[in-house]
């Protein structure tokens, strides 16, 4: 039996801010149990309902200390999903109305969780082979093993493996400060170890201490050792390259299903899509006061609205695609000048557009189930799991070639009839209008094609299963 410990900042359904949440929520029990036993260990904030606090049972608690301050180490637990998770309670740290505050005070916060996830080990006489860890707040896990923990042979031979879910988040922040907060010495603040640019950088010591590092798809792997997506850490990444691997990310079939999903009005699968699916496009466009035809081209925007998303392509040629026969409903929240941009050309478009500017998970399934299409036009994408989700319903995502994206949505070849979408290669908002314009006529001008490629879409298998098969073969790799 081997035994693995995921160490992250937030997992479903106990806290969620991010896809984060959801890969350390789901994949742990698509594991072989008769080979892997996976355990998970988290923050336990203040701000997660009550009733799962009411759920965790007490085990034990201690001190331990942390630079020059003497920490309480409590620890609960609770089992969910037939997976046994562990809790670190703090109120000092973990009191605040959100996971997430400020640096350097996010810094400190998850130091502490760093170090604890390691304290906790022989008082709950759990030994892991693996300590997988995610994202910068758990990039010290592999620094402090290397470091005083050394001393107790309990922790010989315990390897970790870092995932980046997103670079563009490393925790960053001055040299002096951090050698206070983690009383690591002066050996790890160098630019081989966790300094960078004259900062110390947690992901960083995570990248270079950990025995393995992996990130959510094949061509994220591959693009972040350059320096446009490399985002300052492209040569480290190069250093590392031959421990560096990509595996993408999975969805829960159960919760997205448009067999079963309980927010669509009519439910769908496979064969019966050709009858059933329209029927939530007509359902749709009378809730948002769309005109309702159920023959127009219906295209969903379901994301947060940032640059990162590519929404500074969409401001650009908005004006123009409204002038053709598609109707565009977008949900979601972000940067105000693309919220308001949405609610713009829903009023200068009504009936066509439509601005639903919140985030609610039932009006997410219903786009996917109604829309035809699903434009994702990311300037970077790590993973992406609404294309995964698009493709689950038959929903065809128009996508920019990069991350993720690349890696999960084939492009459609009309001479060879095959593809699962559209996708363009450039950052470039006319490069992608066409994109949308050549979907568009197949849409209209070949229908048979286009629900052949929903076919496709709908028979891809993006489930957690998987992932996990190949983080399986990681695991076993890593331990020999």
């Amino acid at each position: 039996m081997k035994n693995i410990l995921f160490a992250a900042s937030e997992a479903v359904p106990f806290i969620k801010t991010g896809g984060l949440a959801d890969v350390v929520g789901s994949l742990p029990k698509c594991f072989d149990k008769r080979y892997f036993d996976i355990r998970v260990i988290l923050p336990k904030y203040a701000c997660m309902r009550q009733e799962w606090k009411d759920k965790m049972e007490y085990v034990t608690h201690f001190y331990m200390d942390l630079g020059y301050k003497n920490c309480y180490v409590g620890i609960l637990r609770m089992e969910y999903d037939g997976i046994q998770f562990y809790f670190i309670d703090n109120e000092y740290y973990f009191s605040g109305p959100k996971p997430y505050d400020t640096v350097p005070w996010d810094l400190e916060k998850f130091a502490f969780f760093s170090k604890a996830v390691l304290s906790v080990l022989p008082v709950i006489g759990f030994r892991p082979d693996v300590i997988h860890c995610h994202d910068w707040q758990t990039g010290l896990v592999p620094v402090y093993l290397h470091d005083s923990f050394q001393q107790n042979e309990f922790f010989w031979g315990i390897k970790t493996v870092m995932t980046i879910h997103n670079l563009k988040f490393q925790g960053v922040y001055d040299v002096k400060t951090i050698k206070e907060i983690t009383g690591l010495s002066d050996y790890y603040f160098v630019p081989d170890k966790l300094e960078a640019y004259k900062d110390a950088n947690f992901l960083k010591g995570g990248i270079v201490f950990a025995d393995a590092v992996t990130t959510v798809s094949r061509t994220y792997a591959e693009e972040i050792k350059t320096p446009f997506y490399g985002e300052g850490l492209d040569g480290l990444l190069r250093a590392r390259s031959e421990s560096l691997r990509g595996i993408v990310n999975g969805i829960d079939y159960n919760d997205f299903n448009p067999d079963t999903d309980i927010f669509l009005s009519s439910k769908y699968n496979a064969t019966t899509f050709r009858k059933e699916k329209i029927k939530n496009k007509i359902q749709l466009q009378k809730d948002l006061g769309l005109d309702q035809d159920p023959k127009t081209m219906m295209i969903g925007i379901v994301s947060r609205l940032t640059d990162q998303k590519g929404f500074d392509l969409i401001a650009y040629i908005m004006d123009e695609l409204c002038q053709d026969a598609v109707q565009i409903v977008a949900l979601g929240t972000g940067e105000e000048r693309y919220e308001n941009m949405f609610r713009h050309f829903d009023w200068k478009y009504h009936g066509k557009v439509s601005a639903q500017i919140y985030y609610d998970e039932g009006m997410s399934h219903r786009i996917y189930g109604a829309a035809d299409a699903f434009l994702m036009p990311s300037l970077f994408e790590p993973c992406g799991l609404s294309q995964l989700m698009s493709l689950r319903y038959g929903t065809l995502p128009i996508v920019r070639e990069t991350g993720g994206l690349k890696d999960t949505v084939e492009p459609y070849n009309e001479f060879e009839g095959t593809g699962t979408g559209f996708s363009f290669c450039n950052y470039n908002a006319h490069e992608m209008l066409s994109t949308i314009r050549y979907a568009e006529r197949i849409y209209y001008d070949k229908k048979r094609e286009w629900n052949k490629m929903i076919d496709r879409a709908m028979a891809q298998d993006f489930s957690w299963g998987n992932s996990a098969r190949q983080y399986e073969e990681m695991y076993n790799w890593l331990i020999g």
